[in-house]
């Protein structure tokens, strides 16, 4: 049985700032989904949020980029944002850019990850989502998970899994894509996903059978804006068990609070911490980064779950170990390496102020 499995998310309105999604939001996205889901077009939907973003998880049988669902969930996004303004939450329809609906919500603003499979006969699904950081935070998870023995062991003993997988990755700043094969091309893959704010891990498919294994959003709000209107707040689905990764597998990345650029303004580097979803309310210095993880089976399309898999007392060391990092970092305040390096703040007040002290800079010979 096919099954597409589409998570959009979008930050139409934060409470309090940029720190929370409100009850009323969640309640207005719920309610957009139910029609669709009665009238036969959804299988299944789960409506969640990560801080201050607005997540719909649908499954159904259209297809990938399918206009109907996308335009779903643009409606439920323009409607929500209507209630953010009326109850004035900050940064109404922030990750709404266009002004109408074109066919997908491809850079229209929103994030979107999606995957077309055949259902397993028991099909496991990890749905990451984070906020206040860039698509680019997944690069190293998902490096660890699909490529690193010393994270996941069945790449050694699972004879499944021994011939690897192949990495799309996308250079966001040129609009094109490459394959990666691993473990034979690990060293040339990590040249680029090293660089995280460019190159992104696109999709993850297993060598022997290409079947999809993880898909990210990759979408950059800076790129399509030309300015900065926020965080890329991305999310990751990640097919779990069987083929793939086993769940504690795709979890591990996690255990080690990774530095990540977002945290505040977007213009920081600062950990990434595994929360469970209720503690995904970013508020110190608007961070630091969070990421969360809600689990699902798969029955038939319906999701069966959600379990909170960061709900875990085995992740408080994470968390710990991110205040630690992030006390480290934010003592650098306004400099490098806490805040990015000049390159990537072109769309703050940096080219303002280069241009307004041009003629102030003299030749040093």
């Amino acid at each position: 049985m096919k099954i597409t499995l589409s998570v959009i998310k979008a930050d139409i309105g934060g409470y309090v700032g940029h720190s929370e999604s409100h009850p009323d939001i969640l309640a207005e996205a719920k309610t957009c989904m139910v029609k669709p889901k009665n009238d036969g077009l959804l299988i299944d939907y789960h409506v969640t949020k990560c801080g201050d973003d607005l997540q719909l998880v649908m499954t159904h049988q259209q297809g990938e980029d399918s206009e109907i669902i996308h335009k779903l969930a643009w409606d439920t996004f323009l409607g929500c944002t209507e209630v953010a303004r009326q109850l004035k939450l900050h940064g109404a329809g922030q990750d709404l850019l266009a002004d109408a609906f074109s066919g997908n919500v491809r850079g229209m603003g929103p994030g979107l990850a999606e995957m077309e499979i055949e259902e397993r006969g028991a099909e496991t699904i990890i749905i990451f989502m984070a906020d206040k950081t860039s698509s680019g935070a997944w690069n190293l998870p998902l490096y660890k998970m699909f490529a690193d023995p010393f994270n996941t062991i069945g790449l050694v003993i699972a004879e499944n899994m021994h011939h690897g997988f192949s990495f799309e990755v996308h250079d966001i700043k040129m609009g094109k894509k490459i394959f990666f094969n691993a473990p034979e091309e690990i060293y040339d893959l990590l040249v680029f996903i090293g660089a995280p704010s460019r190159f992104m891990v696109k999709a993850v498919r297993h060598r022997g059978s290409g079947t999809i294994a993880a898909a990210s959003s990759t979408q950059r709000l800076s790129l399509i804006a030309g300015r900065y209107v926020g965080k890329d707040d991305p999310v990751c689905i990640v097919r779990s068990q069987g083929d793939f990764p086993a769940v504690g597998e795709v979890l591990e990345p996690f255990s080690v609070p990774i530095l990540v650029e977002g945290w505040m303004r977007g213009s920081h580097n600062g950990p990434l911490m595994p929360v469970a979803i209720p503690d995904s309310t970013p508020t110190r210095f608007d961070g630091p980064p969070r990421v969360t993880a809600l689990g699902f089976q798969l029955a038939a399309g319906k999701l069966v779950g959600p379990r909170d898999m960061f709900a875990d007392i085995s992740f408080d060391n994470a968390r710990r170990q991110a205040k630690d990092v992030a006390d480290y970092m934010r003592a650098h305040g306004p400099f490098e390496p806490h805040r990015l390096p000049l390159e990537e703040m072109e769309y703050t007040t940096m080219p303002q102020v280069m241009k307004k002290l041009e003629k102030r800079f003299t030749s040093i010979g």
